[in-house]
C-alpha cells in the first residue's frame, strides 16, 4: 500500500448541544469527528457542498401558503455517516475506547464521518441521489431544490422541507426514502429552520423570528439589560482614522457575524446598519462600536418581531430599488475613494412577501444620482430575472393550474426620472453611451407588461412610496417606522402590486 492509503487520520470529540429558535437547550450531543485538517487528498477533489438560497426557502413558503399545501419538516440522522467512501479511510481509536488488540489499534472507515474534507460534498450527492430515485428533479436554478408534480423539497445538508398538495404524499416519500436506507426524522409542520421559527398567526400570515439569535448577541455584548432604541441606525458611518480605540470586552467580529445572519433571513430593517459597520471588522474604532450598540438597543426593543409573510395570491414580482449618491461624502476623509462611493438598497418580493434584500456600497464610483440610480437598477435586475426564472421553473415542474401561473409577472419601480426614461426610453446619447458595457444589458429584457419568461416592466414610483428607501440611508423615527413596517396602502397605484413593507414593529 503507497503512503498515501495508509495514512492514519487522528479525531476527536465534540460535543454540542442543539437548541431551538427560542434559544431554549432541546438535545445534548456527542460526536466523534475526524481531523479533515490533516487528510490528505487531491488537491482538485470537490469538497464543496450547495445549500439552498433562504430566497428560495421564501419562495417555498410563500407559494405553499398561497397553495394551502402541506409541508413538513425531515432531518436526516447522522447524515455523513449514510454516505458510502469511495475507498476506506483509517482513523485512530476514540479517546476513551480501549481495543482488545492492544495499543497501535486503528478503525477503518467504510462510510463518511464528520470532519472529513468531502463528507459535505459526499453527502449531498447522496441525499440527491435518493430523492432522484424518488422521481424528484433538481432545480436548474438552485441545486439544493427539487421537485416533481404536486410536490417540492428545499434541502440544507441534513435538514430538508417537504411540501405536498396531498399530505399523503409525504408520508409515501419518507417511506421510500428509508426504503433506500436512509435514517431519517419526521419533525412536524415547516415551522423551523435552521435557527428560524415560523410562527402562524390568527390573519394567516406567518411570522419568521429569531428571538434565541437576538437573546444570544445581546448577551455576548452585554447588552440583555439595555435602554431600547427606536432606529438600527442614526447616520452615516466612516473609517474614523483618527478615532478613538475600540475599548469594549465583547468580540467585534463575533457580534457582526451574529448581525449578518439576522439581517440576511428575517430582519430587512436593519440591512443597512449592519452592512455600515461590518466594513469596519478588521480595524473597528469605538465609534464603530457605539454602532453596533445602537443596532443592539433597537433589536433590544423588536426581539420578538420578525418579517411578516402574507400573501396577496398572485405570484407577481416587485423589485424596488434606491441608491443613495455619496452617501459618505464628509464622513471618510477626502482622499479615500470611498468617501464619494454611492449606496444601492434593494428588496424583491413575491406576492408582496420578501424574498431578497440588499444593501451595500457600488463597487465603482459614479459621478451623479442618475448614474448611482442607474446603476442600483442594473444590478438589482440581475437577482430579480434569475429569480423570476426559478419561479416559472418551479411552477412548471410542480404543474400548478394554469391560473396561477398566468399571474407570474415582474415589475421594477424606480423613483428617480432620468434613470426610468434612460431604461424604458432605451436611448444613447453622448452622456450615456459610455453605460453600454456595464449597465445597459437588460434592455433586452425590459416590456411593457413583464409577462415572459425573461422580461420585467419597469415603472416611475413616488419617493415616498419607494420601500428600498431605508436600504440606502439612515432615517428619522417616523419615517424608518412607516416604511419599515407592513401597513394599508393610503393610495390607488396603478400597478399590480401592493406598496407594503415587510416589516410590523
Amino acid at each position: 500500500m503507497s503512503k498515501a492509503e495508509t495514512k492514519i487520520i487522528p479525531g476527536t470529540w465534540v460535543f454540542p448541544v442543539k437548541r431551538n429558535p427560542s434559544g431554549e437547550m432541546t438535545k445534548f450531543k456527542a460526536r466523534y469527528c475526524v481531523r479533515g485538517d490533516l487528510e490528505e487528498m487531491d488537491v482538485d477533489k470537490n469538497t464543496f457542498a450547495p445549500t439552498v438560497a433562504w430566497s428560495t426557502v421564501r419562495l417555498f413558503l410563500v407559494l405553499f401558503l398561497i397553495l394551502g399545501w402541506a409541508t413538513v419538516s425531515v432531518d436526516f440522522s447522522n447524515a455523513f455517516v449514510q454516505s458510502k467512501l469511495d475507498k476506506p479511510k483509517w482513523v485512530h481509536l476514540p479517546q476513551g475506547f480501549v481495543s482488545p488488540k492492544g495499543k497501535g489499534t486503528c478503525l477503518q472507515l467504510n462510510k463518511s464521518l464528520y470532519g472529513t474534507k468531502a463528507a459535505p460534498a459526499r453527502w449531498n450527492k447522496t441525499a440527491v441521489e435518493g430523492f432522484t430515485k424518488c422521481g424528484f428533479k433538481q432545480s436548474d436554478f438552485d441545486p439544493c431544490l427539487l421537485y416533481k408534480k404536486g410536490m417540492m423539497v428545499v434541502l440544507y445538508v441534513d435538514d430538508a422541507g417537504i411540501g405536498a398538495k396531498d399530505p399523503a404524499d409525504i408520508d409515501k416519500l419518507i417511506e421510500e426514502l428509508r426504503e433506500l436506507q436512509f435514517e431519517l426524522k419526521k419533525e412536524g409542520n415547516f415551522n423551523e429552520f435552521l435557527g428560524i421559527k415560523f410562527d402562524t398567526r390568527k390573519d394567516g400570515s406567518v411570522e419568521l423570528t429569531q428571538t434565541g439569535l437576538i437573546d444570544k448577541v445581546l448577551e455576548a455584548a452585554g447588552m440583555t439589560n439595555c435602554n431600547p432604541n427606536r432606529i438600527p441606525a442614526t447616520g452615516p458611518l466612516g473609517k474614523d482614522p483618527d478615532g478613538e480605540p475600540i475599548n469594549e470586552e465583547w468580540n467585534y467580529q463575533s457580534i457582526i457575524g451574529m448581525l449578518m445572519y439576522l439581517s440576511t433571513n428575517t430582519r430587512p430593517d436593519i440591512s443597512f446598519a449592519v452592512s455600515q459597520v461590518a466594513r469596519f471588522s478588521s480595524e473597528p474604532k469605538q465609534s464603530h462600536a457605539t454602532a453596533v450598540k445602537t443596532i443592539l438597543r433597537y433589536l433590544k426593543r423588536t426581539r420578538t418581531k420578525g418579517m411578516i409573510i402574507k400573501p396577496t395570491g398572485k405570484l407577481n414580482l416587485d423589485l424596488f430599488v434606491d441608491a443613495n449618491f455619496c452617501g459618505l461624502y464628509n464622513t471618510e476623509p477626502h482622499t479615500d475613494p470611498n468617501s464619494v462611493r454611492s449606496r444601492t438598497g434593494f428588496i424583491v418580493k413575491l406576492s408582496n412577501c420578501p424574498l431578497i434584500w440588499r444593501s451595500q456600497l457600488q463597487t465603482s464610483i459614479t459621478c451623479s444620482t442618475l448614474k448611482a440610480e442607474y446603476n442600483a437598477l442594473s444590478s438589482a435586475l440581475k437577482t430579480l430575472i434569475p429569480l423570476k426564472r426559478l419561479l416559472i421553473e418551479a411552477t412548471n415542474h410542480v404543474e400548478l393550474d394554469n391560473g396561477i401561473r398566468a399571474t407570474i409577472w415582474a415589475s421594477a419601480f424606480e423613483d428617480n426620472q432620468g434613470a426610468y426614461f434612460l431604461a424604458t426610453n432605451q436611448g444613447i446619447t453622448s452622456c450615456t453611451r459610455w453605460y453600454l458595457n456595464q449597465w445597459h444589458w437588460f434592455w433586452q429584457h425590459v416590456t411593457k407588461d413583464g409577462v415572459g419568461p425573461e422580461t420585467v416592466a419597469i415603472h416611475k414610483l413616488d419617493t415616498l412610496l419607494q420601500d428600498a428607501d431605508y436600504f440606502t440611508k439612515a432615517q428619522s423615527c417616523e419615517p424608518f417606522e412607516r416604511s419599515a413596517r407592513v401597513v394599508t396602502p393610503l393610495h390607488h397605484h396603478p400597478y399590480p402590486c401592493t406598496f407594503a413593507s415587510s416589516r410590523e414593529m
